[in-house]
């Protein structure tokens, strides 16, 4: 990922250069920028309209291989900022074929991403302008710094709201919280239900069911059994006869222990075989209990384990889960309570902070409209549109001429009237864009009002850059640093020159723009009084 030098506010943003190659009739130009309001002027025709395109490119709008020069492949546009302490350089290229490409600090972008870091830095004003001013939450932003409306009440609330949200979603999860719990305690109860003995229950049940399956036949066996190995049968009376013969025999003293050993053995297993004959149930009820407790342990099984261990272990399992569940619950009810008590805090903020906007609106409304009939909008109308809960649905609505509706601000179709209009806008509200481009605000307009025009501009420009596109001498007297785009031939193409005027420069360049003729020694005089009245002006702002 690409770094990008953070600030805490775009106030510390500067643009320093900009570099344009083969954009239009531009071969190779480079541009130096300053603080303050820079007049970009020259020749109808001369491409001045053009610089604010390779802007207009860095803001990530759309590229058009129409754009392209003749003087290459491609058009290209580096800009550098300093942001802080730190420097972003910021490109775009557009190639006769294929797509256009974005650079941030010399590494590969996407367009969006290029877009969302201008942002804030760039703004232009005028027609297919980029104008973060026509946002509704921009809108509301510079409401809030013009009301001085403290949101930091409000901030926390909806983060508190947000967060006791969050953790009860992760308690509760996504599905029926409480379903899933009786759903548990149902499972606990079915295996709890069958009281299961051992994880062996069901192979010592299936050893008694084979005993049961034939208790006389294995009753009678057992009885047997005991009868020809007990002491008195004639097998063992037999024994003990050879047992008599072979004591005392030395070389068969080993057959004796033997034998005798034996003696002990048959009739030890004969007491066995007596106690389990008498313990056999002949009972054919029994046989079918053992059957049915077979049969259950076996359904148990397929449901919660392949065998009665992993049924146990279920069940530990189901345990422990509904004592989360059950502790959640209590949990959950404690967060819904708080919940409650923070929306009643929050619904008490919002109505506040609703009041304080609404109550701000028609003040901010009544200076933007004292500023647009300084601009030669004399039928200037604006209006805040304030809504929602907390007044935060805000909308600027004008209207420019008489007899015109009121609509939002995105709608004024004049690229001169919405360039002056966001310029009064712009003195009134305090929104972070760094850098202001203003193209056609001096359209349709002259004389006094292109002096109150140059004057705005010129106030405007005390806390940030403005680069106004003029062909107005009045508007451009006002400058700091003038900028003069002349078109001429190279090689058979047009191309264009872009020059930083001196003092006796912009004095020629002024007369031109008054008279049309730069040499004129009353043109130049008249140049100078502007130039004089302007530095004056500016002194008493």
């Amino acid at each position: 990922m690409t770094e990008v030098p953070q600030s805490t506010s775009s106030r510390e943003a500067k643009l320093v250069e900009m570099h344009v190659r083969n954009l239009g009739v531009i071969e190779d130009a480079s541009l130096i920028f300053s603080s303050g309001m820079t007049a970009l002027t020259g020749e109808t025709g001369a491409g001045k309209t053009l610089i604010v395109t390779a802007l207009q490119l860095l803001t990530g709008q759309r590229a058009d291989s129409g754009l392209i020069g003749p003087f290459g492949e491609e058009a290209r546009v580096d800009a550098r900022y300093m942001i802080g302490n730190d420097e972003l350089v910021i490109s775009r290229a557009v190639p006769k074929d294929g797509r256009s490409r974005a650079y941030i600090n010399g590494s590969i972008s996407t367009v969006s991403a290029l877009s969302e870091i201008t942002e804030n830095l760039i703004e232009i004003h005028g027609q297919h302008g980029h104008t973060s001013l026509e946002k509704s939450v921009e809108q509301r932003k510079a409401l809030d710094r013009f009301a001085k409306i403290d949101l930091t009440t409000l901030k926390a609330l909806q983060k508190d709201k947000s967060d006791v949200e969050n953790a009860l979603q992760e308690i509760l999860g996504k599905g029926d919280f409480r379903q899933e719990l009786e759903f548990l305690r149902f499972q606990k109860h079915e295996i709890s239900q069958l009281q299961i003995e051992s994880a062996d229950e069901e192979e010592q049940l299936k050893k008694s069911e084979n005993l049961l399956a034939d208790a006389t036949g294995n009753q009678f066996l057992s009885m047997r059994i005991s009868e020809t190995l007990k002491a008195e049968s004639s097998l063992i009376e037999e024994l003990g006869k050879l047992l008599q013969d072979i004591r005392g025999k030395q070389s068969l003293q080993g057959f004796e222990e033997k034998v005798t050993d034996l003696i002990d053995v048959m009739t030890n297993i004969a007491s066995e075989a007596r106690n389990f004959a008498e313990s056999i149930d002949v009972d054919p009820q029994r046989l079918e209990e053992v059957q049915q407790r077979i049969a259950l342990l076996q359904n148990i099984r397929r449901k919660y384990g392949d065998t009665l261990k992993d049924v146990l272990d279920k069940h530990d399992q189901i345990t422990k889960e509904i004592s989360n569940f059950e502790n959640a619950d209590q949990m959950s009810k404690g967060m819904q309570e708080k919940l409650e008590g923070i929306k009643k805090d929050l619904a008490i903020e919002e109505k506040a902070v609703g009041v304080l906007r609404k109550k701000a609106a028609p003040e901010i409304a009544k200076e933007i409209e004292s500023y647009l009939h300084e601009l030669s909008l004399p039928e200037g109308k604006v209006e805040f549109q304030v809504s929602g809960h907390a007044g935060e649905k805000v909308e600027i609505n004008v209207s420019l001429n008489r007899g015109q509706g009121l609509q939002p601000l995105n709608k004024v179709a004049s690229g001169g009237e919405l360039a002056r209009t966001t310029l009064a806008a712009r003195l009134v509200l305090s929104t972070d864009p760094e850098t202001l481009i203003f193209d056609e605000v001096d359209a349709g307009i002259g004389g006094q009002t292109a002096l109150e025009v140059g004057k705005c501009l010129k106030k405007l420009s005390n806390d940030r850059q403005v680069m106004v596109v003029t062909h107005l001498a009045q508007v451009a007297s006002y400058a700091d640093t003038h900028i003069k785009v002349t078109k001429k031939e190279s090689k058979g193409l047009p191309c264009i020159t872009i020059e930083s005027l001196d003092s006796d420069q912009r004095v020629v360049e002024i007369s031109r723009m008054l008279s049309g003729s730069p040499d004129s020694k009353n043109a130049q005089k008249h140049a100078f009084e502007l130039l004089e009245n302007a530095a004056h002006s500016q002194d008493l702002m």
